[in-house]
Order: C-alpha cells, then structure tokens, then sequence
C-alpha cells in the first residue's frame, strides 16, 4: 500500500525524522487558511500517488494566501495519470543550500534490503543512476543487523552525504522495520541554508502482508479513496495494483504477473498495472479484470498472459469470450496462451475472431506487440 507524501511526512515525524512544517487541505479556501498559518509563502503540491507530479503541474509555488488559494483551485481535480487530485499539500519553503536523496528498498533477489543513496537528489534517480552511476551508492543491509550509528554513518560517507545526515538514514530504517514497509523514500533530503537537514518530500509503501499487526493503518493511514481502480477492483476481490503505464496486463500467477511487467518494459512500454487472476480465469474475473483495466484512461492496449496448468488454457479462452460478450472492448487486446491445452485455447480464440484481439504464441513476442499497440498513433 503506497502512502500519500503527507502521510509519508507524518511517519517520518513520528519517528525523529525532521520535516519542514506544512498542512493538507481539501479546498482552496482551506489552502488560503493553511498558507496563513505557515507564513505566506508555501509550495502547493497535489497529493496523488504516482510520481511525475511536477512535469503535470501538479507541484507549484505561492507567493502568499491568496495565490494559495488561486493555485490550489488550478491543482484540486486535475487528473495526474489517472489520479483525480482530491487534497494539495501545502508546505513551508526552505531556503535550501544542497540536496540529497536517501531510500531503503527491499531487494528481493538477495533476500535483504538495499541502501541507496546520492548527493544528487532532487531529480529523479533513475536518470542520476543511468548517466552517472558512480553517483548513487548501493549499500547491502542486513535485516538482522539493521542500520546503527556505524552502519549509518558508512552509508553517509559511500554517498558524499553530510555527516549530519546518518541520523536521518537511521530514522528511515525505524520507519522501515516499525512500520512494515518495503520502501521508505526521500527526495529531496536537503541541508539548508541555516544548516538543517529537512526531508522535503517523502515516498513509503507499506506491506499489506503486515496489516494484521499494523492496527492505526486503517484509521490514520488507511485510505478508501487512494485510487478509484484499486477501490473497484478490491471489491470484485481482484489482486490489483495500479502503475504508470499504458499497456494493462493481466497474467494468472504471481510469478508469472512479475515476469510480465518486466518483459513489457523491456519492450519499451510501461506496465499500466499488476493484475493476478490466480487460477480463476473465469468469464465473470476475465470480466472483472478487463473492464477495471479500460477503465484506466492511460491504458492504451492490454495484453492478456496465461501458463496454462490447473486452470487449462481451453478454459482461459472460453473466459475471454464471454467476458467479451459484456465487455465492451476499445482497446486492442493482445493474449498469449501457453501449457494446458493451449493450442485448443487458440482455437476457440481464433473462432470468436474479434477484431481487436490478437493472438501471439510466445510471451516476448506478446508483449512486443502490446507494446507497439500502446505506442500506435
């Protein structure tokens, strides 16, 4: 479950962690009061849980209450790739001297969590770590041990961090084993002028394997209204979690859902969400699923992968069709059927002959194509 930034700011806070001081407001004139009470001067920015908020216009500065109040009417309802903006945060500004960035991550590969780190925050750390990857320090952690004052200070110093920031990287890590979370995010972390270190911004995402012992998610954390999709699809009881992306994928496992999302970005495309439909590829979940998935304005194909085992591909196909019977498709639709009797499923497939369903026999060869389809004028 991915937290807001103010939710993020508000765990840091409870945790030691410095944050400049700031206020949620649900409407402009709830913006103007809360820029009144932080000074004047504030940044307004949507709160919506995808990134890229800046580049959509969603991350904007004010000069006093009164363009508070005009900016946060231009922000509230704006869609950010396919966020509605419900609430805009609003933050004191800082004058900032340097900027950092710090993260925990679960590195599932290793079966640890990972340290990274760079004295090159402020942007997106991708890019940093693409054309100048001696800039962003990766630093194994063992759960066991945890990170202390020693284990802090090394991951400071194999960052160019300042000193004054190893008491941060340990507040990180206490959100991180005391909250449940498998990501704990800063940037920027910065030292500003008069020598504080402040985290501006904040990113966690909490396992939901955890909810059972995490009792205030739900009341101060919890949130119905995250994401219009998720809330739908949790109520037919899909395993759905929304990306950035164009292409919706739906795959039965997991294992094989994972695998999916990195093959179709490996095509050049971005995976609009993870979507496991386990072994029921009933009509009614095939159903489900495809018309969460067009529901989701950035989708721009979908691309259907199945490993036939229990659940036989014959059965998968007679799903697909008549979900397509009170579906209506607008999006083409790209299905890979593989095991258990696939080649009966491709049969009745190719039967039902819809014009926007395609069929291709091997999983790079799928996503390919979803990703040509999503990126097609």
């Amino acid at each position: 479950m991915d937290l807001y930034e103010h939710q993020a700011r508000e765990l840091f806070a409870d945790h030691g962690i410095p944050v400049s001081a700031a206020a949620v407001a649900l409407t402009p004139g709830e913006a103007r009061e809360a820029a009144e009470r932080l000074g004047g001067r504030v940044v307004v920015k949507a709160q919506v849980k995808t990134g890229g908020r800046g580049k959509a216009g969603g991350v904007k500065l004010a000069a006093d209450p009164a363009a508070a109040e005009l900016t946060a009417r231009q922000i509230l309802g704006v869609d950010i790739k396919g966020h509605t903006v419900r609430k805009v945060m609003l933050a004191e500004t800082i004058d900032i001297d340097q900027e950092f960035y710090a993260s925990y991550v679960l590195d599932r590969a290793t079966g640890t969590f990972l340290a990274i780190a760079s004295a090159e925050g402020g942007m997106e750390i991708e890019e940093v770590a693409a054309t100048r990857p001696g800039a962003v320090a990766r630093i194994p952690v063992d759960p066991a041990r945890g990170v202390g004052e020693a284990e802090a200070m090394e991951i400071a110093v194999a960052a160019g961090l300042p000193a004054e920031a190893a008491p941060v990287l340990r507040g990180l890590w206490q959100v991180l084993v005391r909250e449940d979370a498998l990501l704990v995010e800063v940037n920027p972390l910065v030292r500003a002028v008069d020598g504080r270190i402040l985290a501006l911004d904040g990113k966690v995402t909490l396992d939901d394997n955890a909810r059972f012992r995490q009792e205030r998610w739900g009341e101060a954390i919890g949130d119905p209204a995250a994401d219009p999709l998720e809330a739908v699809a949790a109520a037919k009881g899909l395993n759905y979690v929304k990306l950035d992306g164009e292409v919706g994928v739906i795959g039965n496992g997991a294992g094989l859902v994972m695998s999916t999302l990195d093959v179709v970005a490996g095509c050049g495309a971005r995976p609009a969400n993870f979507l496991d439909i386990g072994g029921g590829a009933s009509a009614q979940v095939m159903a489900d699923g495809l018309s969460v998935i067009l529901s989701d304005p950035s989708v721009r194909s979908v691309f259907v992968n199945v490993f036939g085992g229990i659940t036989a591909c014959d059965a998968v196909a007679e799903g697909i069709v008549r979900a397509l019977e009170s579906v209506v498709l607008t999006k083409p639709l790209v299905v890979r059927l593989d095991g258990n009797n696939a080649a009966r499923g491709r049969e009745i497939l190719t039967d039902r002959a819809h014009p926007l369903v395609q069929q291709v026999t091997t999983m790079d060869g799928a996503a390919r194509q979803a990703a040509v389809l999503a990126h097609a004028e």
